[in-house]
C-alpha cells in the first residue's frame, strides 16, 4: 500500500478546518461548566472522519467528471495520478464514511435520536459536495455548504451534545468558523480558475472572477474576527493582543494570495488553514482569561 499517497489523498492541510470547530464549541461548553469531554472526543474523531471522508470522495469523483489533470497546480490528486486505484478511493471513501456515520452514533445518548437525522445530512452533503447529477462544488454551491456544515452545524452541534441547549454566543462564533473555512476553499478555488473555468466547473470563483475572491477572503477573515469580538473583549487587554495576532496572520496571508500565482498558492492554501487553527486556540485562550482574568 502506497502510505503516502492515502496520507497526502486525505489531505492533512485543510483537516484544521474540521477539528477547529469542536475545539472552540467545547471550549464555550468549558466555560458554561457543561463540558463533556466524551462527547466531544466523540465530535472531534466524527469531524475528522467525515471530513476525510469527503476529500477522498472529491479525489474519486473529481476524476470520474475529468476535472482534475495529473500537471495541475493543486497538490497531487492520487486517483488522477495513477497513485491509488478509483475502485480503491471509493471503497475508502465509503468505508471512511461509514465509520464517521458509526461514531456519531455513539452522540445519539447525549443528543438524542434526532442526530440520526443530522448525521444523514452530514453524509449526503459530503458525497454531494462532489458526487451525483447535481456536485455542488461544480455549481457554486461549494461556499455556502462548507459554511453551513464546517460552521453552523460543526460547532452548534457540538455544544448541543454537551450543553443540551443552543447559546447565542456559540451560534456566532459557529459563523466564524464557517467564514474561515469558506477561505480554504476560496484560496483552492482561486488557485484552480483557469483549470476550473476549462471543465466547466462553476465555482464562486468561476462565476465572479478573482477579484471577488481576493474581496471575500479579506471580509471573510474580517467578519469573523467581528463575530466573537465579545469574547476577545471579556478577556480584557490580553484578548485585544490575542486578537492583533490573527489580524497579522490574516493580513499577511491576504498579501500573499494577492502576489502569488500557480503552484505558489499551496502554501497560501497551507497558511489559511493555520490561521483557523491560530484562530481558534487565540479564542480558546481569550476564553479562559475570561474566567481567569490576569489584566
Amino acid at each position: 500500500m502506497n502510505t503516502k499517497a492515502w496520507i497526502e489523498a486525505a489531505r492533512p492541510r485543510t483537516l484544521p478546518t474540521s477539528v477547529s470547530p469542536v475545539i472552540a464549541a467545547t471550549a464555550y461548553a468549558w466555560a458554561q461548566g457543561v463540558v463533556n469531554w466524551y462527547a466531544a472526543s466523540i465530535c472531534f474523531i466524527f469531524a475528522l472522519l467525515a471530513q476525510i471522508a469527503s476529500n477522498f470522495g472529491n479525489d474519486y469523483f473529481d476524476y470520474v467528471k475529468g476535472t482534475d489533470k495529473v500537471d495541475r497546480d493543486g497538490p497531487r490528486r492520487a486517483v488522477t495520478a495513477g497513485d491509488i486505484s478509483p475502485r480503491a478511493m471509493l471503497t475508502a471513501t465509503l468505508v471512511t464514511l461509514g465509520l464517521a456515520c458509526a461514531i456519531g452514533c455513539l452522540l445519539i445518548p447525549f443528543g438524542g435520536v434526532w442526530l440520526i437525522a443530522a448525521g444523514i445530512a452530514i453524509a449526503i452533503a459530503a458525497l454531494a459536495y462532489s458526487a451525483g447529477p447535481f456536485p455542488l462544488s461544480h455549481h457554486g454551491l461549494g461556499d455556502i455548504t462548507v459554511w453551513t456544515f464546517f460552521g453552523l452545524v460543526a460547532v452548534n452541534l457540538t455544544y448541543y451534545v454537551q450543553a443540551h441547549t443552543f447559546d447565542s454566543d456559540v451560534a456566532l462564533c459557529s459563523a466564524a468558523m464557517g467564514l474561515l473555512s469558506v477561505n480554504i476553499l476560496m484560496v483552492n478555488n482561486y488557485r484552480d480558475y483557469d483549470d476550473d473555468k476549462a471543465v466547466g466547473k462553476r465555482t464562486t470563483v468561476v462565476l465572479f472572477g478573482r477579484r471577488f475572491a481576493l474581496v471575500a477572503y479579506w471580509l471573510n477573515g474580517a467578519i469573523a474576527l467581528l463575530c466573537v469580538v465579545q469574547t476577545w473583549r471579556d478577556a480584557g487587554i490580553a484578548g485585544i493582543v490575542l486578537l492583533h495576532i490573527y489580524v497579522v496572520a490574516h493580513l499577511k496571508s491576504c498579501r500573499l494570495m494577492r502576489t502569488y500565482t500557480g503552484s505558489d498558492l499551496n502554501k497560501v492554501l497551507g497558511m489559511t488553514a493555520r490561521n483557523q487553527l491560530i484562530f481558534t486556540l487565540l479564542l480558546v485562550v481569550a476564553i479562559i482569561l475570561s474566567q481567569y482574568p490576569i489584566c
